[in-house]
């Protein structure tokens, strides 16, 4: 089995100071990537700043015989973000990959819920992801390459009190289905992890690294979550626009998917039509899943442009 490595890569890792994001950034290191290791270093609820997390994991990395340099810019600003890319290229001469790690959490729901907690969360999460992509896409569509990796999480499936988490969540969902498009013509890669370990965003403590496993309790460190990170990372990475989860040893695929659903055969639709039909919209039986929206619409759209029976029966 051949060893993945990333000798002269140069990897951002956002929100490196501690917790998964310090996993990807010791794991890449390890593999011989040059890091720049960013961390804003605020509390979970984004109070604050320390420039200590980020100072002691660019000290592990260099102890273990790698390269590394801190950064504690603000993901959230333009000027922080740019900052972040221009650290790499000063230090490192390019930029090859960008995880987008950094993120915070403040539990609220429907209908107590402020908007600044709202707003806030799509700064750090969603903007924060924007802002250093944006600054480092010129530079990767330069050198014809890049890999960018996106935090996004399964809590955008709900929880009664998780609203601003599962709205910014959700929203690079979409943002890396479009910048999988853009990057095609210049080998950049975009993908989604879904991580699941044990951290102080997820509300545990976060396992030490030479803890073993405890049988029937759950064993979720941060770097059983690394390895997918890395693989997303590398040059032979084969996909782009895909969500996957990681933790606790189990790695998957999660997809937006849709059902055939139901085609009224002519006339206008009615409410009765979707009522009289709900059992075919909703079943699961069949479903697709669209590589981007031009597919979705053609699968949808199909029944308004029927082959011809000749062409349809050599298709």
């Amino acid at each position: 089995m051949s060893e993945y490595r990333f000798d002269g890569r140069v990897a951002v890792v956002t929100g490196a100071g501690r917790g998964i994001g310090r996993a990807y950034a010791r794991l890449l290191g390890e593999r011989g990537a040059s890091v720049v290791v960013n961390d804003f270093g605020s509390s979970m609820e984004g109070d604050g700043t320390d420039a200590g997390p980020a100072r002691k994991v660019v000290d592990e990395i260099v102890a273990a015989g790698g390269k590394a340099v801190a950064d504690t810019n603000d993901v959230s600003t333009v000027e922080g973000a740019t900052a972040i890319v221009d650290t790499a290229i000063a230090q490192f001469g390019r930029i090859d990959v960008v995880v987008n790690n950094a993120g915070i959490v403040r539990y609220a729901g429907m209908p107590d819920v402020e908007l600044e907690n709202v707003e806030r969360h799509l700064a750090v999460h969603l903007l924060g992801s924007f802002n250093t992509s944006k600054a480092a896409f010129p530079h990767m569509i330069e050198q014809g390459y890049g890999r960018i990796i996106m935090t996004t999480s399964t809590g955008m499936l709900g929880l009664p009190n998780n609203l601003p988490y599962a709205t910014a969540k959700a929203g690079l969902v979409g943002m890396t289905r479009s910048m999988k498009l853009a990057g095609e013509p210049y080998d950049i890669k975009t993908n989604l992890i879904a991580p699941a370990a044990m951290t102080r965003m997820a509300g545990g403590d976060e396992p030490p690294d030479d803890a073993p496993a405890v049988p029937g309790q759950p064993y979720m460190p941060s770097s059983a979550v690394a390895p997918m990170v890395a693989f997303l990372a590398h040059e032979s990475c084969p996909v782009s626009g895909e969500i996957y989860t990681a933790g606790g040893g189990r790695f998957a695929r999660l997809f937006i998917a849709s059902t055939e659903g139901y085609v009224r055969p002519e006339g206008a639709p009615t409410v009765e039509d979707v009522a009289d039909n709900w059992a075919a919209i909703n079943d699961e039986t069949g479903y697709y899943v669209p590589a981007d929206l031009m597919s979705w619409s053609g699968s949808f759209l199909e029944h308004q442009f029927p082959q011809p029976a000749d062409q349809a029966a050599s298709s």
